[in-house]
């Protein structure tokens, strides 16, 4: 749960910052975009032996296409309807933030998430929202299930978590804002514990369990999460984030035998080997090396005394909006986390997502002995256009995590199966060749509503011939979809218009490393999806591992303002969320595109689906107690 005093929708730190805040991003891009234009009628007017021309392919020139610079874009209602999604989970209007306290429980999958009831940006009016889905995928809306109404959580009921105790009972914790915004952590209980849907909540009477101990700013301490039992001794280890003097990230721990009466460990889960600011939404859990557990989620109680069991850490970055883990060991007699490699600890290493996406959580799956990844996906436009859709941010699909045991390096996170029975007209499309510097349509009608999965191949003499090192290209400074090279990029451009003056690129960007090796860049350009000017636009990504035989794979999500992508079955992902003006509805188009100086590139393999919409309504009974 951010702070109050956090913005929730600034754009996020990019490990090498594209452009600084909104009014100067828009003025700072035209400059730069203005110089490239200056500069390439230079180089043709040199080149007069026409290789100018052959150096900008008409696809680049498509690809750099100016968007309008306009703040106040003019959107019609058409246009706001559109951004809504199909068949991703939000409530009617209003406000949306972190996942909290998932769990399976009596035949339904509960989600509560931070629900504003009045407006569409985050205040202290924040309380929580509470669904009910069979399926991960269908949600039918419940009341409120707590709102701010005492004194400990006066300025807003933030994030928590919930627990499945040993006798079957269910606890939620969760943190308070008081008058003076002092983050205090509060214990409640379903009042009908009988009742399968929960509806009502009762909060404890000893409230708050929990205050800040000395040594900790009284904003520095949220998000509690209880991690495991230990049936020895009876007792609850409890995690809480936070940061340090030297601006550390750490995380609390306490240890509890009835959620009333707490002690604090005199030492610390983990301090971040650099400074990284606060700690937020932290998040521990088994991931299984190899062997028969590797293909399912691992509950906290798993037996570690076999082996083959390492402990991913999480925790969202207050300051720069970004969800990082890492993976390590957590030694239960010390009861310290230590990362495999303190070079990619959390905060300076592997991230969940590379795009918009914060404060996740996962909870472990009792029906499918899965553990799911929630995180939320805020708006990218301006607070006013939020106000003028009536709601603000989505959830993303929910994501199974697994450790990549191949790499042992990485997780692998992927879209529930789930989804996946939404799937409807598929189309296949083998052996597409899409030669250097072009691109070529998918002929699947209206494409605001997609699965795709997509299987690149790069011709061997192209390979054999990039023989220099190439180690400076970083998606977030590329310039994106635009900035050729001989091995790409290359991928898809998904709500693209016919002459692709609004698109995003989903590609790869291959070179040669240093040590010899191919190196590949898994990007997401946003640059040019909207020619409406104040939204926040950026190329976002990651290097991606690769392995000898695999081809360059892409599993993209389209659900109209919202585009998650998923590289190498699940090895790096990102989410972007878009708002073109003139890529929608039946006007919405797909291209395959390679805007390598020289590669060939074969789509070996690619299957679309449309997507049907999902049901996201009140519970069945109770539609009149949503309507206002």
């Amino acid at each position: 749960m951010a702070s109050p005093s956090s913005d929730l929708e600034s754009p996020p730190t990019l490990s090498a910052p594209l452009l600084e805040s909104r009014p100067p991003r828009s003025k700072l891009r035209l400059v730069a975009l203005t110089l490239t234009a200056a500069f390439l009628v230079a180089l043709a007017l040199f080149l007069a032996d026409g290789s100018a021309s052959r150096f900008v392919s008409g696809l680049a020139r498509k690809l750099r296409s100016d968007p309008i610079k306009e703040h106040d874009y003019p959107w019609t209602n058409e246009m706001l309807t559109w951004q809504r999604s199909g068949f991703h989970f939000q409530p009617a209007k209003n406000f949306q933030s972190d996942p909290n306290a998932a769990m399976y429980y009596k035949g339904w999958y509960h989600f509560f998430y931070q629900y504003n009831p009045t407006g569409t940006a985050w205040d202290y009016t924040i309380s929580w929202g509470h669904a009910v889905s069979r399926d991960l995928i269908h949600w039918l809306h419940l009341p409120m299930a707590m709102v701010p109404d005492h004194w400990y959580d006066a300025k807003g009921v933030w994030s928590g978590y919930s627990t499945l105790l040993p006798d079957g009972r269910v606890i939620v914790l969760y943190t308070g804002g008081t008058p003076e915004l002092v983050q205090v952590q509060n214990l409640a209980v379903p009042a009908d514990a009988s009742d399968p849907l929960l509806l009502k909540w009762k909060k404890s009477s000893v409230n708050p369990i929990l205050v800040p101990p000395p040594g900790i700013g009284t904003s520095d301490f949220r998000d509690p999460f209880p991690i495991w039992y230990n049936e020895t001794d009876s007792n609850w280890h409890v995690l809480i984030g936070s940061k340090d003097s030297n601006h550390h990230g750490i995380v609390l721990l306490y240890k509890t035998k009835d959620f009333f009466n707490f002690t604090l460990l005199p030492s610390l889960l983990h301090t971040s080997t650099q400074s990284v600011g606060m700690f937020e939404c932290v998040d521990l859990y088994p991931v299984a090396t190899g062997g028969p557990l590797s293909n399912r989620g691992l509950e906290m109680s798993v037996d570690l005394s076999n082996g083959g069991i390492k402990h991913v850490l999480k925790a969202s970055m207050d300051e720069e909006r970004h969800d990082y883990y890492a993976i390590g060991t957590f030694d239960l007699d010390s009861f310290k986390w230590t990362p495999d490699d303190p070079s990619i600890d959390v905060g300076v290493g592997l991230r969940y997502d590379w795009g918009k996406f914060y404060a996740s959580k996962t909870f472990f799956d009792t029906e499918k002995q899965r553990r799911i990844l929630w995180g939320y996906v805020g708006e990218v436009d301006s607070k006013d256009d939020d106000k003028m859709k009536g709601w603000a941010t989505l959830q993303n699909i929910p994501r199974t995590i697994l450790l990549d045991t191949k790499t042992q390096s990485n997780l692998i996170i992927w879209p529930v199966e789930e989804v996946e029975d939404l799937r409807t007209d598929g189309n296949i499309f083998n052996d597409i060749k899409i030669g250097a510097g072009s691109s070529v349509q998918l002929d699947i009608g209206a494409a605001s509503q997609l699965d795709i999965e997509a299987e690149f191949e790069l011709d061997n003499s192209a390979l054999d011939g990039a023989i220099e090192a190439d180690v400076t290209y970083n998606c977030s400074t590329s310039g994106g979809a635009a900035n050729r090279g001989l091995l790409g990029p290359f991928g898809l451009l998904v709500l693209a218009n016919q002459d692709l003056t609004e698109q995003t690129a989903t590609y790869f960007y291959v070179s040669r490393g240093t040590d010899g090796d191919l190196r590949t860049h898994f990007c997401q350009d946003e640059l040019r999806s909207s020619k409406a000017g104040d939204i926040v636009k950026r190329v976002v990504g990651s290097v991606v591992p690769v392995l000898h035989g695999e081809t360059w794979s892409l599993r993209i999500l389209v659900d109209h303002s919202i585009i998650e992508s998923f590289a190498q079955r699940g090895r790096a992902v990102a989410t972007s969320r878009v708002y073109p003006t003139e890529a929608i509805y039946n006007k919405a188009r797909l291209f395959l595109f390679n805007n390598a100086t020289d590669a060939k590139v074969t789509a070996k393999s690619v299957k679309i689906w449309h997507m049907n919409s999902t049901h996201n309504h009140p519970f069945p009974g109770l539609e009149s107690l949503f309507e206002s």
